[in-house]
């Protein structure tokens, strides 16, 4: 029986929305878009994946505020 993995599905669906071109898209497209990321972030966060791309962005973010001291 094939499975598929939800979040790998909605990464390719969001990779093949934003291959299109800007201006032909309308605000109901555009909010289609963002809520399929969002999904898609909810879908992954709770994973290792999502956690450890969270640990970097927090050392990276907290990188940042040290340089700026």
């Amino acid at each position: 029986m094939l499975t598929i993995n939800v979040g790998v599905l909605l990464a390719v669906i969001v990779l093949l929305r934003l291959r299109r071109r800007t201006e032909s898209r309308s605000r109901n497209d555009e909010k289609l878009t963002v809520i399929i990321v969002l999904a898609l972030g909810v879908v992954i966060a709770p994973t290792p994946l999502g956690e450890g791309i969270g640990d970097v962005l927090g050392q990276l973010a907290s990188g940042i505020t040290d340089s700026s001291r």
